[in-house]
């Protein structure tokens, strides 16, 4: 029986799709893709034949109509998504949809942008007497978020932190943070378009990244990231040491 494929596309560069999702989508009759939020160099992959549709200009009905004819037709169906679409993916709607006329599909995950993110800095969030946890999230916008998930709630940890979907409101993100616990001379950085041909980086510290990212012209796919991670301080992890005999070895 067909199926729909949710496939994480990646952050951008069209070979750091998985190699299970490239195959699907080399394989597919039809796919559907994310707009503008994919990179259309990867339909490339898709077969001559392939009927391609832009999700940009449809509802959800309309995607999930295009998804059920798919199936219905004998046609394997990809639904291509940015990142990984269990990150700001907005996948749980298609899902509950596609449940109630019975129509089945697959997950394959992609690489997410805040990955990718940090490859193109060459950092690591989880630095050893730095931080070892990250923060994902996102200031309240047309997508309410829940009050005890604010940003300056967050910033108490004073832990790796990276933000979505929030550059265009870069001072409110900032004055935010700063009150919440971080210090203005915490690194800071915002990459846009991550791994993208046009990517664009822009670092500096909270006081004075708003001010970069002015200038630097970055509105939007954009991602914030916050912490010590991204300072000159290092510590070394013992992982490597001779005499650190690790438990899972």
């Amino acid at each position: 029986m067909a199926e729909v494929h949710f496939v994480g596309a990646g952050p951008g560069d069209k070979e750091l799709i998985t190699l299970k999702g490239y195959q699907l989508l080399k394989n597919a009759d039809v796919v559907i893709y994310a707009g503008s939020l994919v990179n259309p160099e990867l339909l490339e992959y898709c077969k001559p034949d392939c009927e391609i549709h832009n999700s940009a200009s449809m509802n959800l009905i309309e995607i999930i109509d295009c998804m059920e004819a798919g199936v219905t037709a004998g046609k394997e169906v990809v639904r291509l998504q940015t990142g990984d679409f269990s990150i700001y993916g907005s996948i749980r709607e298609q899902v509950e949809e596609m449940k109630k006329r019975s129509i089945p599909f697959t997950c394959t995950p992609g690489v997410s942008s805040f990955l990718g993110a940090a490859s193109s800095f060459g950092v690591e969030y989880t630095v050893p007497e730095v931080s070892q946890s990250v923060i994902i999230t996102r200031m309240a916008g047309r997508t309410p978020v829940p009050s005890r998930e604010s940003l300056r709630s967050y910033a108490a940890h004073q832990t790796s932190m990276v933000i979505f979907l929030s550059v265009q409101g870069i001072r409110k993100v900032v004055s935010e943070l700063i009150k919440g616990g971080y210090k203005p001379e915490t690194p800071a950085a915002v990459i846009y378009k991550a791994t993208w041909a046009e990517e664009k980086k822009v670092t500096g510290t909270l006081q004075d990244i708003a001010e970069k990212v002015t200038e630097a012209g970055i509105t939007k796919t954009a991602l914030i990231m916050v912490g010590d991670f991204l300072g000159e301080e290092f510590y070394y992890s013992k992982l490597y040491d001779k005499d650190f005999k690790h438990e899972y070895r």
